[in-house]
């Protein structure tokens, strides 16, 4: 079968691969049909993923049609459309025993820390494959991962109706996330410095967007909230200085979301902390969360068909990559088919 590797940074090409084969009975087979490039991606491309081993066939948002299943398996039949959860865990230790199993002590991401993916063929265990109940996009299965994110992230936040909402960044988990929190009855304020990406979120459900680099961050706030600060600030931009803003933006009894895995320190002093006794929060990959995707999405309430920027065939790989360093702007979320 051919894959998409990267075999050292900048070098991406089409392998030749043996077609996995079902060997334990809780093994599913699955014909991918297509993938989502994420960021994790082109870090691994350009080097500056630091989880990442080479040789790498990458690729962690992926799905596609079940061809064969263990004989263990039950909840999964051939035929079925399924996106796939890249989350691999111990199932011993101390996060997974009190079921929070994406942050792992020896976790795993397909895709990252072993092969993913960007294959014509992938098996993976029964326990990592959600099905949809309906037809769906094939197209768009590879797009469900990046949802299960903006979940996780609600979770994390404790996001509801009664909450407005700051998310810092109108790139795919942003996005996401926005739309995750408009499905929770939240009012969100989303901000950007590419004025497209706001309309796009305006499209999907934002109530206020904020041009970073022509409106005043702060002064948005206290009039999206009356001058109280912001409930809940989702820091997607991930850098030290968005984390300090986030941190001066939160209301007293706030929440601060931070997903960014950059080792930069930041300069926060505890008293900004305590005195509005804040609470702040990592939120890493998901738990437990393809299931109310897919259920998002064959409701209607979720729309990956708006954040699918173009397609390529896996062939045209090199292609894709370039689109997405030399055109960042106007990417949103590019699809590669099988």
């Amino acid at each position: 079968m051919k894959a998409i590797q990267v075999t050292e940074p900048f070098k991406i090409c089409i392998v030749e691969m043996p077609k996995p084969v079902i060997e334990q009975k809780d093994d599913v087979l699955i014909k991918v049909t297509s993938g989502g490039i994420c960021g994790s991606d082109i870090g691994i491309w350009n080097g500056t993923n630091s989880l990442a081993t080479y040789p790498r066939v990458i690729g962690h948002e992926f799905g596609g049609i079940v061809v064969e299943t263990g004989a263990a398996v039950s909840g999964i039949q051939v035929g079925d459309y399924v996106a796939v959860d890249p989350v691999v865990s111990c199932g011993k230790c101390y996060a997974c025993r009190i079921g929070r199993h994406n942050v792992c002590k020896d976790l795993e991401v397909i895709g990252v820390h072993r092969d993913g993916g960007f294959s014509e063929f992938v098996k993976v265990p029964e326990k990592n494959v959600h099905k949809f109940h309906q037809p769906f996009d094939q197209t768009l299965l590879g797009i469900v991962e990046p949802y299960t994110i903006g979940v996780e992230i609600n979770r994390r936040a404790g996001i509801s109706a009664q909450d407005k909402v700051l998310i810092m960044g109108s790139g795919p988990i942003g996005l996401c996330t926005l739309q995750i929190a408009k499905t929770n009855g939240a009012q969100v304020m989303i901000t950007d410095v590419v004025a497209q990406r706001l309309e796009k979120a305006k499209e999907l459900g934002a109530d206020i967007t904020v041009l970073i680099n022509g409106q005043n961050l702060a002064e948005e706030v206290n009039k999206f909230t009356g001058g109280e600060g912001i409930p809940v600030v989702v820091d997607t931009v991930c850098l030290p200085q968005t984390f300090e803003q986030s941190v001066d933006l939160a209301s007293p009894a706030g929440r601060v979301v931070v997903i960014g895995l950059k080792d930069q320190p930041s300069q926060i002093t505890m008293a900004a902390i305590t005195k509005k006794e804040l609470t702040i929060v990592g939120s890493r990959l998901n738990c437990n969360c393809f299931d109310e995707v897919i259920d998002g999405c064959e409701k209607g309430n979720l729309h990956p068909e708006k954040l699918k920027t173009a397609m390529y065939n896996y062939q045209d790989i090199e292609k894709a990559f370039l689109e997405i360093k030399e055109h960042p702007q106007d990417v949103i979320k590019i699809v590669v088919g099988f």
